[in-house]
């Protein structure tokens, strides 16, 4: 029997190949596509002999376009881009591993898709099934359900886990594909040819920073960061005055924070204040003394990944998915693509942590949590996410560095090999003491922390919990602070959002723009569309440009706020709905597209008549 193997990338195909086949009597032979080698070898799946060609394209296949006569600037009014007709095609630079495919699969009976288990690899199995089955209807086909490019995964794939593709998955990505072109390209049209005509923009040059484009997640994900922007801009500083106390004995220095925080009236401050220096002995009038854990992260998902990166070593969330895509491709780390931060009963963690019992930097950790006697092995706890796709991220291959690694190859590597061990260890412990006094019915409190354990913490580097001591107080003990005084300061405003920050507020459940594996998508392109600027510290400020764009929307009185998510995240969970099979395809576009052309509408009389004006 013959059967035709396809992955979504070449690298994955040469590795699943050299795995399958144990790397002997493999052949490899040109396709049509340069790029896109073919292998061949014997292999028996559940009994079966088979003849195995294993080939490769390269992402999508297919791409998503109006007809011709719509595909001019001028062709139409942009409104009319809501119900032009759109068809996928094969582009000029895809044909020739079209070719290839056609040509293996004449001759085959079986299909197996090696695509990533996601929703775009599902997208991207029935853009070649599409393919393949127009030259053979006759085919077997399955998908490799698969989440490493190790050894043992891949077998297991092959043997046991070919499932039959879902339809529903790949429509539901046909839905974000052809509302994001219609709602892009009329929104970025008619905003391009509006500014041209009144600002005399030559969109005829080949200069893109020219075409103001829109874009249903990029919009939003750039309203989020002139919302923060707007909040520093409203800020109106604010004097505030707070009693500072504290107390100094031969144990040491203890500060007490007022229970009141702040105030912000003066003269009921300083009454306060003149109060406790007339009757300034401190009596303790309770002493909490508890031990308090701090627990080691959730298993890591790819938001995490990224806004750990992002925070620990300044790398953007896009370079931190192309170097964690590679060291997938390389066999050193899981799938990185991924909602689920919960371990499966299943999953063998003790196997994944005796690999790394060799490592120079943490390898006597994995050692002393492998030690039943060390006490320092605790089973991870569940974030409360899974995809059913893939497990959180992990490593899957023992490195101490290889030859080809970048130092943000090393980072990440470190980062996901360090956070599956702390998953996988007790809390840090620690003993804290609160004493609370009183000042002339005014009340303070210290508190002082001892670590007694730090177990995880001994790993994880990048977080801490510092320890601070305090004296030995006891209960009606009084004593005269060493330092009573009212200071002054102002309100801040808050900061600007961090990429970490602005991760987050994408990934809420009331806000979802985007999914785990386009999120960094978004942010790139408002940054390449020169809407926002991100500094060293990853905080974004938006561009004149990018606040110009948002506020014009903003003062345009409509059903919805377009740079607001709400619209977005509505959008999202009726994508949800056609993957779940709750609802059609046709469906949830009809109901989308005639909201978003409801939209359009709006805007365009609002600046038509706001243009007449002038």
């Amino acid at each position: 029997m013959n059967v035709l193997n396809v992955a979504e990338k070449p690298m994955v195909a040469r590795t699943v190949a050299t795995i399958l086949s144990r790397n002997q009597n493999m052949r490899m032979r040109e396709g049509r596509s340069r790029y896109n080698k073919i292998f061949e070898f014997n292999y028996t799946i559940r009994g079966q002999p088979c003849h195995m060609i294993f080939t490769s394209v390269t992402g999508h296949l297919m791409e998503l376009e109006f007809d011709d006569r719509y595909r001019k600037w001028h062709s139409c009014d942009p409104a009319d881009l809501f119900r032009a007709p759109v068809h996928k095609f094969v582009p000029e630079d895809k044909k020739d591993i079209k070719r290839t495919l056609e040509e293996e699969a004449r001759r085959c009976q079986w299909l197996i898709l090696w695509l990533d288990c996601d929703v775009e690899g599902e997208n991207i199995a029935y853009e070649v099934i599409d393919v393949c089955t127009a030259v053979n209807p006759h085919l077997t086909i399955k998908r490799a359900w698969f989440s490493t490019l190790i050894d043992r995964d891949i077998h297991n794939a092959a043997q046991n886990d070919l499932r039959d593709p879902d339809k529903r998955v790949a429509d539901a990505v046909d839905v974000r594909q052809e509302i994001d072109l219609r709602i892009g390209a009329s929104f970025t049209r008619f905003q391009t040819m509006l500014m041209k005509d009144a600002f005399i923009i030559d969109t005829a040059t080949d200069d893109r920073n020219r075409v103001l484009s829109y874009g249903p997640c990029q919009f939003p994900t750039l309203g989020f960061v002139v919302e923060r922007f707007w909040e520093i801009q409203a800020h109106e500083p604010e004097e505030f005055w707070s009693i500072i106390c504290s107390h100094e004995s031969k144990e040491g220095t203890a500060e007490f924070s007022w229970m009141r925080g702040r105030l912000f009236d003066y003269t009921c401050a300083v009454i306060i204040y003149e109060m406790c220096v007339e009757e300034p002995t401190a009596t303790v009038t309770n002493i909490r003394q508890q031990e308090k854990p701090k627990y080691p992260p959730f298993p890591l998902n790819t938001i995490e990944l990224q806004k750990r990166a992002s925070r620990y070593f300044r790398m953007s969330s896009d370079h931190t998915m192309k170097v964690a895509e590679e060291l997938y491709q390389a066999g050193f780390i899981s799938y990185p693509r991924t909602e689920t931060d919960s371990f499966s009963p299943g999953t063998d963690l003790h196997t994944i942590v005796q690999e790394q019992q060799g490592h120079p930097e943490w390898g006597i950790y994995a050692q002393r949590l492998m030690d039943p006697e060390a006490g320092l092995w605790r089973n991870p706890r569940g974030g409360g996410h899974d995809d059913k796709a893939h497990p959180p991220i992990y490593p899957t291959k023992f490195s101490t560095g290889e030859s080809g690694w970048s130092q943000d190859h090393r980072k990440l590597y470190e980062l996901v090999v360090r956070h599956f061990l702390a998953c996988v260890s007790k809390p840090a412990l620690g003993a804290e003491t609160t004493v609370e006094i009183n000042i002339a019915g005014e009340l303070f409190s210290a508190c002082g922390r001892v670590i007694l354990e730090k177990n995880y913490l001994d790993v994880y580097r990048y977080e801490s919990w510092g320890g601070s001591m305090i004296p030995t107080y006891t209960n009606g003990q009084q004593f005269n602070p060493t330092k009573l005084t009212l200071e002054s300061g102002v309100t801040r405003p808050p900061p600007l959002l961090s990429e970490a920050d602005l991760l987050s507020y994408m990934d809420r459940e009331e806000a979802k723009i985007g999914t785990d594996a386009t999120m960094q998508d978004h942010i790139k392109k408002m940054l390449d569309r020169s809407y926002a600027t991100k500094d060293s510290s990853t905080r974004f400020t938006p561009t004149n440009l990018g606040e110009a764009l948002v506020l014009g929307y903003d003062d345009i009185d409509m059903t919805y706020k377009l740079w607001k998510p709400d619209l977005r995240s509505e959008m999202e969970k009726k994508m949800d709905d056609v993957k779940k099979g709750d609802k059609s395809k046709a469906e949830v576009l009809v109901t989308i597209l005639q909201k978003m052309e409801a939209c359009f509408l709006e805007v365009s009389m609002a600046c038509l008549c706001y243009m007449a004006e002038f």
